[in-house]
C-alpha cells in the first residue's frame, strides 16, 4: 500500500471515530436532559387575551372505567374545584406522603428541575404534564410524554377534568387531589 492510500484510511478511520463519540454524547445528553419540547399547544399570556371570551376550551369530563370499587350507583367523585381541593396528595412512589399546596398557579410535573412537581424515575418526561385551573375546575393535560399520564386508570389524551380523590398516575407515582 503507498503511503497516500495508508494516510486516507488513517483520516477515515479518525472520522469515524470521532462520528461515533458525538453520537455517543448526544444520546447521553438526551438521556439525561430529555429531547427538547415544542409548546405549540401554549398559548402565550398576550395571544389569549385576543382569543374570543365567549368560547370556552374544550375540555373533557371525566369517564370513570367500572370498577368493582366504584361500582356503587351515585358513588363519583365530586370535580376538584379551585374552592374544595386545596392541597395535592402524592399516594404511591418514591415522595409517598408529600403534600403540596394548590395556589391558582399550573403546576408542572417531570424531571426537569424546572418542573413544580418533579418526580425522577425512569418512566417520567422532562416536561410530563401539565395541572391547571380552567373555569374553577382542575384539569390535567398530558403534555406529548413518552409512557402517559393516566386518571383513574384511563389515558389522558386531552384535557381533563380531575375529581375529588382519584388517583393520578404519571411513571412510578400516584397523587390525588384533596380537600
Amino acid at each position: 500500500m503507498s503511503e497516500l492510500t495508508l494516510l486516507i484510511l488513517r483520516l477515515a478511520f479518525l472520522l469515524i471515530l470521532w462520528g461515533f463519540v458525538f453520537a455517543v454524547v448526544y444520546a447521553l445528553r438526551t438521556d439525561l436532559f430529555g429531547q427538547r419540547v415544542r409548546r405549540q399547544g401554549v398559548p402565550d399570556p398576550a395571544s389569549a387575551s385576543a382569543a374570543p371570551q365567549g368560547v370556552p376550551p374544550s375540555v373533557a369530563p371525566v369517564q370513570r372505567p367500572p370498577s368493582p370499587a366504584n361500582s356503587l350507583p351515585g358513588s363519583t367523585a365530586p370535580a376538584a374545584t379551585a374552592t374544595s381541593a386545596h392541597r395535592l396528595v402524592i399516594t404511591v412512589g418514591p415522595k409517598a406522603g408529600l403534600e403540596l399546596p394548590l395556589g391558582t398557579e399550573p403546576l408542572t410535573i417531570g424531571r426537569s428541575s424546572e418542573s413544580g412537581l418533579i418526580i425522577r424515575d425512569d418512566y417520567t418526561s422532562t416536561h410530563h404534564a401539565r395541572l391547571m385551573l380552567l373555569n374553577d375546575s382542575w384539569v390535567i393535560q398530558d403534555l406529548d410524554s413518552t409512557n402517559g399520564t393516566f386518571l383513574d386508570g384511563g389515558r389522558v389524551v386531552v384535557p381533563t377534568q380531575v375529581p375529588l380523590n382519584t388517583p393520578v398516575k404519571i411513571g412510578t407515582t400516584s397523587f390525588e387531589l384533596r380537600r
